[in-house]
């Protein structure tokens, strides 16, 4: 199962306070746990959403919003991709993580989609797509 976690925006990130030395050791230090393990896919950090845009649908038309976004607790400022057994696992695995900010802070754990999640609705030709897709982006990353 993937899980996407997702680390919050605080004022400070809104802000475009960096992390300090320390906690860029200690993250370090929890990444290459994870790597090691097996579980990182994918991790990395977000410039602040003044450096963003939002790009709103409404039938056939499509509106551009630029950052800055007003509310912070919405808004995202990193994120790891993990391949792991089940829920449960994800969470005892962002209980051993560092403390992302220098205050009081969430952690958000989503499962992500799968192919088989879809059923149906997912055709024969449709699950070709998304293999071929995912062959194509494995091929360019490597």
């Amino acid at each position: 199962m993937r899980f996407m976690i997702i680390v919050k925006a605080t004022k400070d990130t809104e802000a475009g306070v960096m992390p300090s030395e320390q906690l860029l050791t200690e993250m370090g230090k929890f990444n290459e746990e994870l790597v090691k393990a097996g579980v990182m896919l994918a991790g990395e950090g977000l410039h602040p959403s003044s450096k963003g845009a939002r790009v709103r649908f409404s039938g056939g038309k499509r509106t551009v919003i630029d950052g800055p976004f007003a509310e912070t607790k919405e808004l995202l400022a990193g994120f790891w991709l993990w391949q792991v057994k089940s829920k449960e696992e994800a969470i005892e695995w962002v209980k051993r993580c560092p403390n992302p900010h220098n205050e009081e802070t969430e952690v958000e754990i989503r499962q992500v989609f799968e192919a088989e999640d879809f059923g149906a609705e997912l055709t024969p030709e449709l699950r070709e797509q998304e293999e071929r897709l995912r062959a194509q982006i494995a091929t360019k990353q490597k």
